[in-house]
């Protein structure tokens, strides 16, 4: 954006605020307000995740918020899964965690000192309220209002996911990310866990509906869900208690994860960011990495918008075209992912080790129409037989084109 223009971030998440902090550095003559409805310090949620390259991404856009994040971030690079009594070990790629109130507090604080106004308690459910922005982002999440006020012209789809989940904290702090696979007499129930403090982990619980209801889950108190779940995953916790969600944000919630797509992301000066154009299951981690490389993908796109806000419309189309894009592929992983654990009974029965390779092979498109067991005979071989690995990398993608086209071209 070559002139100086009004922005108006609504939603105080990680995509607007970071959105902000780019387009100042990019011209700090732009008025940029971040409109976020909830009051300071109020976000709910435990820890986020990420992958080194992230980082880079944020050096590169940002290198004083970049390295508060890393200095505050944990790393593990082991992943442990407990299937009933019995354990295994990979030694994978090093991830980080980071508390998401402290993502926020950091976002928040390098904005404001670029001289951007975060105004928290301010509800923006209409363009109309800001009738001075050059470019209205709607960063309010997956029930974006914005979004929701013109439904018909930003075509919103939603899918909704099969198991039930709940986002919790421990005071059990996991060396590594763990998994946990637990039987009961009305099926599997697992947990995924990752540290993201130094005192604190992230605790996510996912089962079938019926073993959530065999279970009594889905009548329990928040007290008795959270005692039932800590005597079935007394192990992986050594004890440590369960916690649901922080003193005065209410009860935490069994939910079933919900997939949104959108028919397009900008209507006239608003445009969609984050969760509001779209969400990937939460068993790949990404969230708050989309998120943020949404924010990195448009302000790139508006860096190459000389002639300011009349020259919005290509800017934002491009943004809109490039992000899509690189959401395919993640998209695409997302939805195996979740797929993987809904038909977990075709894989738990493997030895430990077997069912662990499989679970870092949940995204192909292969693995679902293939013998576990044969797959994963074939997956060693491939790591052995340079033809082998070819054939896989060319046959998962036209797999994956030839049940899109059955079921109709998937949407980002």
């Amino acid at each position: 954006m070559g002139a100086s223009v009004k922005v108006a971030c609504v939603g105080g998440g990680p995509a607007a605020l970071y959105l902000s902090i780019l387009l100042k550095r990019q011209d700090p003559s732009h008025d940029i307000t971040v409109h976020e409805r909830n009051p300071a310090g109020s976000t709910y949620g435990w820890g986020v995740t990420y992958w080194g390259g992230l980082l880079d991404k944020l050096r590169a856009g940002d290198p004083e918020s970049a390295r508060a994040i890393s200095e505050h971030s944990v790393r593990w690079s082991d992943g442990v899964a407990h299937v009933g009594d019995r354990t295994t070990v990979h030694h994978g790629d090093e991830g980080h965690g980071i508390g998401r109130h402290r993502l926020l507090d950091i976002l928040t604080h390098r904005a404001q000192s670029l001289g951007v106004r975060v105004e928290f308690e301010s509800e923006i459910t209409a363009a109309a309220q800001l009738p001075g922005a050059d470019l209205i982002v709607a960063g309010d999440g997956v029930r974006s209002a914005l979004r929701e006020r013109h439904a018909g012209h930003f075509g919103p789809e939603v899918s909704i996911g099969r198991n039930k989940y709940i986002w919790l904290g421990t005071t059990k702090v996991f060396d590594s990310f763990t998994f946990a696979f637990t039987e009961t007499a009305h099926g599997w129930i697992w947990c995924y866990g990752y540290r993201f403090s130094d005192e604190q982990s992230t605790c996510v619980v996912e089962c079938s509906p019926e073993t959530w209801t065999g279970l009594g889950l889905h009548e329990a108190s928040e007290a008795d869900g959270l005692a039932l779940l800590e005597r079935l995953f007394a192990g992986p916790l050594d004890g440590h208690r369960l916690i649901g969600r922080a003193k005065g944000d209410g009860s935490a919630q069994w939910l079933n994860f919900r997939t949104l797509t959108n028919r397009t992301w900008r209507r006239g000066n608003v445009v969609l960011l984050g969760d509001a154009a779209h969400t990937t299951h939460y068993s790949i981690g990404a969230g708050t990495t989309l998120a943020l490389e949404d924010a990195i993908g448009l302000a790139g796109a508006l860096r190459g918008s000389a002639d300011g806000p009349p020259d919005l419309g290509p800017a934002l189309a491009r943004y809109e075209r490039e992000r899509r894009s690189a959401l395919l592929s993640v998209q695409s992983a997302a939805r195996y992912s979740a797929q993987w654990y809904e038909n977990l009974p075709r894989y738990i029965g493997l030895d430990p080790a077997q069912m662990f390779a499989l679970l870092g092979q949940r995204h192909s498109p292969l693995l679902p129409h293939i013998p576990p067991q044969l797959y994963y005979r074939i997956d060693r071989a491939a790591e052995q037989l340079e033809p082998l690995r070819r054939m896989k990398r060319w046959l998962g993608p036209r797999v994956a084109r030839t049940l899109h086209g059955r079921t109709g071209a998937p949407r980002v």
